[in-house]
């Protein structure tokens, strides 16, 4: 994606009709869409199109839309909005977990649909402008590097998703201070309406850093402490 050249979408859905849907309404508000319906197309489209931004069914024949997502973020990290009919957490959470950014359940809304597509490539761009700024930051024995886009807790290795590395910066700036799901909603997707999938965001967040780092100020949000037991 180029400041003149549109976004290119993929859209990854099994049902024909769904597909053909969202296909129609990215194109008439501007974006370059390719589409698949299963999971190899979909693995497949994504190395020959380098979309920037999949939208991303979880029930596909083939293999699901949990493994599309592993496979193409293992290639390249790529913001990914996943569509389910479930709602249960669990599916949400290992969604999130794989590297998915954001979720929508079925049924949805069109304008849902494009409004969550053009926030997540705004966080795209935020996401770049806090790898600039961000150099090293470190907080009793986590350290986040910026410009690798790195974690380490106690010198060891952390895989975190481009999201969850996000929350973690935001909070690790400040630590100790409580900030509003709001604010850090908006600081991640551009506007407040984020806050569920923040939170979920948090919770897989925190099974990778540690449950005690990531305080929760119920009604407000949440703050990074030092991680001791309370």
């Amino acid at each position: 994606m180029t400041d003149t050249a549109p976004a290119r979408l993929l859209v990854v859905e099994d049902d024909p009709t769904i597909n053909q849907a969202l296909a129609d309404r990215f194109a008439a508000e501007g974006f370059t869409v390719d589409r698949a319906g299963d999971g190899p197309g979909a693995v497949a489209a994504f190395e020959q199109q380098s979309p920037d931004l999949v939208v991303l069914d979880l029930m596909l024949p083939g293999f699901d839309g949990l493994e599309v997502c592993r496979r193409i973020q293992a290639k390249r990290p790529v913001p990914v909005l996943m569509l389910t009919a479930r709602d249960e957490e669990s599916d949400v959470l290992v969604g999130l977990g794989v590297g998915a950014d954001d979720y929508l359940t079925k049924p949805f809304r069109m304008r849902e649909v494009v409004a969550r597509v053009r926030a997540l490539l705004r966080r795209v761009e935020r996401a770049a402008e806090l790898q600039r700024d961000t150099g090293a930051l470190e907080h009793d024995g986590l350290t986040l590097d910026g410009r690798t886009r790195r974690c380490t807790v106690g010198g060891e290795p952390v895989h975190l998703t481009p999201t969850e590395f996000d929350v973690l910066v935001l909070l690790a700036r400040e630590p100790g201070v409580v900030l509003h799901r709001e604010h850090l909603a908006t600081a991640l997707w551009g506007w407040d309406d984020s806050s569920r999938t923040l939170d979920t965001h948090v919770k897989s967040l925190r099974t990778k850093v540690g449950h005690q780092r990531i305080r929760t100020v119920h009604g407000v949000g949440y703050a990074l402490d030092d991680g001791a037991e309370r």
